[in-house]
């Protein structure tokens, strides 16, 4: 599951040797791990390893790089600027990095820059909020439609630690057409013209499809599933500070159990062009169900 990487640049041009075992590793639900690959704090960035950046009420900060507006931040005036600037410059790294990695991928789209400074294990969520559970990424507001696909780049800049602490805990899941094996049978259709409704009331940027709707139902009944996030199949993975990974978060079920001080890039990817397209989570609920669901 975890495809180590010795890679310390953020710019290719990299071995083709890299570049197809990277894509192939992402395809088949494997995590892209970078040791080497920090993301280095400049001038008075370290400020910004603070738990109080936060609102307290969204889960991490986020930046529209389009607009450069922050959401989910107490932080105001300098301190804002200072914050802003460094999601951009992660992002933008970021962005870079993958597609130099990944040049098959024409057509990738950076979509919102997100910061989480606060401890994971110190939250308290619903369940359906609570990234502790294992789950699947799909997005209430934001449709995917046509099967587009979650790909996810992660930094963790928490200071090291003497005695090794400071990591980003996670436990990933079985493959994907396990997991939908076992739940896409019991998933109850939404109610007819309710992806309009949602749509035409603003809930939603875009219409839903059906894909979307099955997605958003996967994500929750794993979740809600008690006995499934007890006895289902995890792998532990541990990150430590100055190391980066890269995962499709709609194909590998992931739980964050702890940690804090990570930054985050979401990027959207046409599944049609991917190297095998009949892995992407919308062929295989296809597939399953017999149903076209976009």
């Amino acid at each position: 599951m975890l495809e180590s990487f010795d890679i310390n640049s953020w710019t290719g041009p990299f071995p083709a040797e890299t570049r197809a075992r990277a894509q192939g590793a992402l395809e088949r639900g494997g995590v892209l791990y970078f040791p080497k690959l920090a993301f280095a704090l400049l001038g008075r960035e370290s400020e910004l390893r603070d738990a109080r950046l936060s609102d307290g009420k969204a889960k991490n900060i986020s930046l529209d790089h389009g607009t450069g507006k922050l959401q989910g931040t107490s932080a105001s005036g300098e301190r804002a600027a200072l914050l802003a600037a460094m999601m951009e410059r992660f992002g933008a790294g970021a962005t870079v990095f993958v597609r130099d990695l990944l040049p098959n991928y024409a057509g990738i789209e950076r979509a919102r820059t997100s910061y989480r400074p606060v401890e994971v294990k110190d939250r308290a969520y619903s369940k359906l909020h609570d990234d502790r559970l294992l789950h699947i990424d799909a997005f209430p507001s934001r449709p995917m439609k046509d099967g587009r696909r979650i790909l996810r780049f992660f930094a963790n800049i928490a200071p090291p630690q003497p005695d090794g602490g400071g990591s980003r805990h996670w436990h990933v899941g079985e493959p994907f057409e396990n997991f939908a094996k076992a739940f896409a049978p019991h998933i109850k259709p939404h109610f007819p013209g309710k992806s309009w409704l949602w749509d035409k009331l603003g809930v939603t940027r875009g219409r839903r499809s059906a894909y979307d709707e099955m997605m958003l139902s996967l994500h929750d009944a794993a979740k809600q599933d008690a006995s499934y996030q007890k006895n289902s199949p995890q792998t532990a993975m541990a990150f430590p500070p100055g190391s980066c990974w890269l995962v499709y978060t709609d194909q590998v079920l992931h739980a964050a159990l702890g940690g804090e001080f990570a930054l985050e890039q979401t990027f959207h990817f046409d599944a049609a062009r991917m190297g095998e397209p009949e892995r992407a989570p919308i062929r295989v609920l296809e597939r399953l169900t017999g149903r076209t669901l976009a």
